[in-house]
């Protein structure tokens, strides 16, 4: 028998340590009711409750959490019906009021979560609600913080999943993209043509351009070359005619320094056409200065006789 009330005792002191002590992970905690009163929240470790008397009424987990909404089918303020898929994410923080705040915290977020879209979609066409994702995020979120706060529980973000409208109307509005796709292509296409075109014209301007420049400057540098030319001809005749005129010069002043004057100069030229006359050449020019002197022929002979004979 006293085994038996030994076993009795070790089984009540195991029973009576189990329910004594509760080990609580990281980031949770639990709500302790005593005598059916809130007493205090368990916090992460070990703890020691009075049997019989605490009761841990429920567990929060203070991580944050994720709550899908079921997809809505709502109406847009231009009638037309649209399916939307959202997810909540949250965070409590604070597990006593969300333990008597409200029965059912997640069911709550929900609820309210649809009937704010309702109420945010109403008053949004159908263009501005697909393209408006972002502002009925935020909308809701502050719809959901307002009335959570008290709860215990603080939103964190909302976010749009999906939002689809009717077949008829996703069927017109894939047609009226594709259309403006096209459009978009056609109208890049023609302006490559016409930036082609712009380019081709610019390259064919500045080709002419540079085939004048350069026929100009072929010319100019032609025009140099020859005026260049020209004047080194002109310097080389002048520079020939000054020396002929100095040769000229100096046989002239040799004649006079040798005392021949006019008439005996005209009749050596004379006789100088007299041996050219002999040649085949069977006529003579004679100018018409020596034509007057041929009076004075027979004078110009006597002297040079004389001259001679001296």
């Amino acid at each position: 028998m006293e085994w038996i009330i030994t076993l009795i005792v070790i089984v009540l002191a195991v029973v009576f340590i189990a329910l004594s002590v509760k080990i609580i992970p990281q980031q949770r905690v639990g709500v302790v009711e005593r005598l059916g009163k809130f007493s205090r929240l368990l916090t992460p470790g070990i703890n020691i409750l009075i049997p019989i008397i605490d009761h841990v009424r429920t567990y929060h987990d203070l991580r944050i959490q994720q709550a899908n909404v079921p997809p809505q089918t709502v109406i847009t303020k231009d009638n037309v019906q649209v399916k939307i898929d959202t997810i909540i994410f949250y965070q409590v923080t604070g597990p006593e009021q969300a333990t008597y705040g409200i029965s059912d915290y997640v069911y709550g977020v929900r609820n309210i979560s649809t009937a704010t879209m309702r109420q945010i979609i109403g008053k949004m066409e159908l263009d501005e609600t697909l393209s408006g994702r972002e502002k009925i995020s935020t909308d809701i979120r502050v719809a959901l913080d307002e009335a959570t706060e008290k709860w215990g529980v603080r939103i964190e973000r909302v976010e749009v999943i999906d939002i689809q409208p009717p077949a008829d109307i996703q069927d017109a509005m894939d047609k009226q993209m594709k259309a403006e796709r096209s459009k978009r292509a056609m109208v890049l296409e023609a302006e490559a043509a016409k930036q082609d075109m712009i380019l081709r014209a610019e390259g064919d301007k500045q080709s002419k351009i540079l085939k004048a420049e350069g026929e100009k400057e072929a010319r100019i540098r032609q025009a140099e070359g020859q005026r260049q030319a020209q004047e080194l001809e002109a310097m080389g005749e002048a520079k020939a005619i000054h020396s002929i005129a100095e040769a000229e010069k100096s046989r002239i002043e040799m004649i006079r320094s040798a005392g021949l004057d006019e008439q005996v100069l005209t009749y050596r030229s004379l006789e100088a056409l007299g041996e050219i006359a002999k040649g085949p050449a069977n006529k003579v020019f004679i100018p018409t200065r020596a034509v007057e002197t041929l009076g004075s022929i027979g004078a110009i002979g006597e002297m040079l006789k004389e001259t001679k004979k001296q």
